[in-house]
């Protein structure tokens, strides 16, 4: 099951070469077997899943297809809601949530066929790069334990490195889909503000959080996020703009298209690998036809620093009750951070949405007058030591947070798609990663490139060496 895609299962369920029942007890097994150790899940659901896959063979042989994802056992994170599991959000609490329902991504991945495997690990209220939980364990990373795996959709990034669910559904208010795809090796897509409902997920901030795919391919990406995006009812930042089929064209060669490359910002103070990987994705690129375009983009500083203060004000909002009544239940980094969030005046907050308004629209104008896509580094070194980043001082883990996450923030702040994947490994063995960012709702074009670019380097081909 290693090498199995979200295509490829699907595909071969459809045509009866693997039963929906078998690649569960594949996943199930694998976890069981390795989970103890990567820690990536809160809670198994395998009585449901098992249910589920038999149900999904039932229909099968009754000629009853319910869709591309039909017998794919999935996994979430554990911020998403799921009628009849707990929902913990990360934190020492079992229910922190009660779900009456499906938040809407998971109710139109199960509609297209999923079936759940469980509620995945996350860094605690999501607030956090590291994947480290003081409450359900460190998420480990697949390619060597003991290394952070990202965060704060930790466990989605190690679920889906070592094979213990075929593709998960990530959150990303300020990096925490990418961050976990670059230190794990896979694909993590957080597309344009409001391409994806958020309905049934728990917020950090209502102006910044994205939801998404991550998976093993950019396909897989690609048929995901499909299945998911769209307008919302019970969303009403849910976009209206009709869904595309982002497979269509996926593969279609790079010939005319303008990529820049940021001579500013993007890679200072980068890891050397990593900027050298970078810079062999440009050629490669090239070599693939496109047009390398390098130039300075706005200084992002100003619009992280905004987008940073708007988050800190929500959270506050959004978490105030536990934050106040219970703060003795968070770990101390998590508590520094939405304490933060009560100083911030109602004066400040709103300036800070008009000016990241203003310069998100001016950054769009400026960029893509020149270019298709931007291709940077997704962070600034490969994934550190556990050790490294839980046992410092909360001053120091904090900046330390800043600085791993501060070439994924400013697409937060600016709500367009941005895609990581793998670009190489380094020395260590540990997987090096590429950010490709776009237009707004120009998903086609950041999944084309990233698609082309993963068929030619071929680095989705390697798999963590688990014991």
């Amino acid at each position: 099951m290693t090498d199995w895609t979200i295509e490829s299962l699907a595909a071969d369920i459809r045509a009866r070469r693997i039963s929906a029942a078998e690649a569960t007890d594949a996943c199930l097994a694998r976890i069981e077997r390795l989970d103890p150790t990567l820690r990536a899940f809160i809670s198994v659901d395998a009585e449901g899943a098992r249910r589920a896959a038999k149900e999904r063979d039932a229909e099968l042989g009754a000629g009853r297809l319910r869709g591309p994802l039909h017998g794919v056992p999935l996994a979430y994170k554990d911020l998403c809601f799921l009628r009849g599991l707990p929902t913990s959000c990360g934190t020492r609490t079992k229910e922190y949530f009660i779900a009456e329902r499906d938040c809407t991504a998971a109710s139109r991945l199960a509609a297209a066929g999923a079936i759940t495997l469980g509620k995945l690990n996350m860094a605690e209220l999501a607030l956090g790069a590291f994947g480290d939980n003081p409450h359900h364990g460190h998420v480990q990373n697949p390619w060597s334990v003991g290394r952070c795996a990202g965060g704060s959709s930790s466990g989605s990034g190690a679920a889906v490195a070592a094979g213990l669910a075929l593709g998960a559904l990530g959150t990303d208010t300020g990096g925490s889909i990418r961050m976990p795809a670059a230190c794990c090796g896979i694909v993590g897509l957080k597309p344009t503000y409001g391409r994806v409902s958020r309905a049934g997920v728990m917020a950090l901030s209502w102006s910044n959080d994205h939801v998404g795919p991550m998976t093993r391919t950019v396909r897989d990406a690609a048929l995901l996020l499909r299945v998911m995006a769209g307008p919302d009812p019970d969303d009403a930042t849910s976009s209206p703009r009709p869904v595309p089929d982002y497979l269509q064209g996926i593969a279609r060669d790079l010939g005319g298209l303008r990529v820049g490359v940021p001579e500013n910002y993007y890679f200072e103070g980068v890891d050397r690998a990593i900027v050298e990987a970078v810079e062999e994705v440009a050629r490669q690129l090239a070599r693939l036809g496109a047009t390398r375009v390098p130039f300075r983009v706005p200084d992002p500083q100003p619009l992280v620093d905004v987008t940073g203060l708007i988050t800190r004000a929500e959270s506050a909002a959004i978490h105030a009750r536990i934050a106040k009544e219970r703060p003795h239940e968070l770990g101390p980094v998590v508590r520094a951070r939405l304490e933060v969030g009560f100083h911030i005046s109602a004066h400040d907050y709103l300036q800070a949405l008009r000016l990241r308004a203003r310069m998100a629209r001016e950054f769009v104008r400026r960029v893509f007058a020149d270019v298709d896509v931007l291709v940077a580094p997704t962070v600034p070194e490969p994934a550190p030591p556990l050790v490294e980043v839980t046992g410092a001082p909360v001053g120091a883990v904090i900046a330390r947070m800043g600085r791993f996450s501060r070439l994924t923030r400013p697409f937060n702040g600016l709500g367009l798609p941005a895609l990581s994947l793998p670009c190489g490994f380094s020395r260590d063995g540990l997987p090096l990663g590429l950010q490709i960012a776009g237009r707004p709702f120009d998903e086609p074009t950041v999944l084309r490139v990233g698609h082309v670019y993963e068929q030619t380097a071929g680095w989705f081909t390697r798999r963590p060496a688990l014991a």
